[in-house]
């Protein structure tokens, strides 16, 4: 069993930053692909990012380039999203995801279906 456990998250304004940390219990990091996805009220869920923990491979929706940036920390068994020049249309909860399956695809990984655990989700509201 994995757990993901969210925190960061937050109001700021338009234009500034925020960074979302993901932690789980159970087994470790290292065979995952773990992902940011997020959801606004009335919309279904998006990705946002990923990363492939054996080799750092990522990858973006294409609204976040350049204004994101997912990591992961070994130590701390953690994976970050730092979110910058944030706009109103970021506002969403944010839901940390692990896929056990590092050999899918990057297409997969854009998809909800090939995710096995999910995290509660933080609230990111960002004013205009």
């Amino acid at each position: 069993q994995v757990q993901p456990v969210e925190s960061g998250g937050g109001l700021v304004q338009a234009g500034g930053s925020l960074r979302l940390s993901c932690a789980t219990s159970g087994r470790a990091f290292s065979d995952y692909v773990m992902a940011w996805f997020r959801q606004a009220p009335g919309k279904e869920r998006e990705f946002v990012a990923a990363i492939r923990w054996s080799d750092d491979t990522t990858a973006y929706t294409d609204s976040v380039k350049g204004r994101f940036t997912i990591s992961r920390d070994n130590a701390k068994s953690t994976v970050s999203l730092q979110m910058n020049s944030l706009e109103p249309e970021d506002t969403a909860v944010y839901i940390c995801a692990a896929d056990m399956n590092p050999a899918d695809t990057i297409w997969l990984w854009r998809q909800t279906y090939s995710y096995d655990y999910w995290g509660q989700g933080t609230q990111v509201t960002v004013s205009s």
